[in-house]
């Protein structure tokens, strides 16, 4: 198969160091960047552009967060807290010898390919400007970092402090203030419920409705349950099993004063929280419906109401920014860009994604599955269809992921248990097509397609995209 290719993986959280160690078990020489001083990444308390806060704890449980190589320890609580994790990340580097691969405090700055399809990575270190030249590019720094505030911005203007929630980090910042959260995800629920505690008010604005879940349903971890579910059932009628346990032990979002939603469980990201339901039951949290304008210390909303505020934070999600990348190779817009199987750039040979999704579940097995994809494509056993298979796939499941979803980034949602099997059966599929004799080097495999075998491929392709994407199809998770 001749010397492997020597690759760079930008990034060193949880997806960046899944693709150096299952690089490294491929025997691929391969360089890692990575801004900050430590591993880690967003689980980084503290680290700039970390969004963690200080009680900020995993809302997928342990079993189903854990990478399948590296489990966490069977004493911890199943939803360990932000320490946890980062020290979990930090252990996983020094047990499998990532370290020496890696080059920390590395901004990497651009990314180019030149005509010959090598790349270049400049970057800046503490000692100066880096420039190495490799033959593939791992993008794997995450999608958590550049705060989205509302756009259009609402009408009028506040004199209340405002902040994102990336830049949240603890209740002594909303000591004594009247607090009002805006958004309906993790991070929203989290932090009304810090300040149910801290501050003299919480409001809660929710634009649309949002599914709350408890973190334990009927004795066990609620994401076990759907798990469970997901090995032998579709999503509709998971949904329908889903919805009926919720409405049974919580009851609908509208018993606690939320907005109903308008769509159904497993049509969004869930919001997991134990204690937003019981502040609102109490009164320590009153739900608001969407903002409408402002006006100095008053908000107004949708529903004609108005309250003074001190604060106002806004959960508002992030941007998917890969400022090191020409925007053509994204398509203008990181967030709709078309990967074969959420990891391969159809159109740009040697350029792949770990870490470009948002999931129904934990990220951290989806991109341990996606960067042994990688690696066994760049150590030659696994060969990609041809790019016309590549871009139909894409297509399919952005149909059936946009009937699913919405018009909310259908392009990176993924059905965690699905997606998985998904990865696991185009491994698979890709193994034969390169024992088939259609694997080459990395730049050539993408064209390798027009033989038999890459044919018969390409045939299943087209089938288990459609199951995958109708079954599932790719916050930003807030966690």
């Amino acid at each position: 198969m001749g010397v492997p290719p020597r690759v760079a993986v930008i990034g060193a959280g949880a997806a960046g160091l899944a693709a150096v160690k299952a690089l490294r078990d491929a025997a691929v020489p391969t360089i890692g960047f990575e801004a900050a001083d430590q591993v880690g990444g967003l689980w980084v308390y503290g680290a700039p552009d970390s969004p963690a806060y200080r009680t900020l704890h995993l809302n997928t449980s342990r079993g189903r967060t854990q990478f399948a190589d590296h489990p966490m320890p069977t004493d911890w609580p199943d939803y360990p807290d932000h320490r946890r994790v980062a020290g979990y990340l930090a252990d996983y580097a020094e047990h499998f010898g990532l370290g020496d691969t890696i080059r920390l405090r590395h901004t990497v700055e651009r990314v180019t390919r030149d005509p010959a399809g090598t790349w270049t990575v400049a970057a800046n270190g503490p000692h100066g400007p880096v420039s190495v030249t490799v033959d593939a590019v791992v993008v794997a720094n995450g999608h958590n970092r550049v705060p989205r505030l509302p756009d259009p911005s609402y009408p009028g203007t506040s004199t209340a402090e405002q902040l994102h929630s990336h830049d949240y980090r603890g209740p002594e910042q909303l000591t004594g203030k009247r607090v009002l959260v805006v958004g309906g995800g993790n991070s929203a629920m989290d932090i009304a419920v810090d300040a149910s505690y801290a501050a003299t008010r919480t409001l809660l604005s929710l634009r649309r409705g949002v599914w709350v879940v408890p973190k334990y349903l009927l004795g066990r971890p609620s994401d076990t349950l759907n798990g469970a579910l997901a090995r032998r059932l579709p999503w509709r009628l998971r949904q329908r099993i889903s919805q009926a346990t919720l409405s049974a032990t919580v009851g609908s979002p509208a018993r606690y004063g939320l907005p109903a939603p308008t769509h159904g469980f497993l049509q969004d990201h869930p919001t997991l929280s134990d204690g937003l339901l019981s502040r609102l039951t109490h009164g320590d949290v009153e739900a608001r419906p969407g903002v409408a304008a402002l006006d100095g210390d008053r908000v107004e909303f949708t529903d004609g109401r108005s309250d003074s505020v001190d604060l106002i934070i806004w959960c508002t999600g992030y941007r998917v920014e890969i400022p090191f990348l020409d925007p053509a190779l994204l398509g203008g817009n990181g967030d709709s860009l078309p990967l074969y199987r959420h990891v391969f750039h159809p159109d740009v040979p040697g350029l792949t994604f770990v870490g470009l999704m948002q999931s129904t579940g934990s990220a951290f097995p989806l991109v341990e599955a996606q960067a042994k994809l990688i690696a066994a494509h760049l150590a030659g056993r696994y060969a990609l269809p041809d790019p016309d298979r590549q871009r139909a796939v894409c297509r399919a499941e952005l149909r059936a992921a946009t009937a699913r979803w919405g018009q909310r980034r259908p392009a990176m949602r993924v059905d965690f248990d699905v997606y998985l099997a998904e990865l696991t059966r185009e491994l698979t599929a890709g193994t034969r097509r390169a024992r088939s004799g259609t694997a080459g080097a990395p730049d050539s495999t993408a064209a390798a397609g027009a033989g038999s075998a890459g044919g018969a491929a390409s045939a299943r392709d087209a089938g288990s995209a459609g199951d995958a994407a109708g079954a599932a199809s790719s916050v930003g998770v807030e966690q």
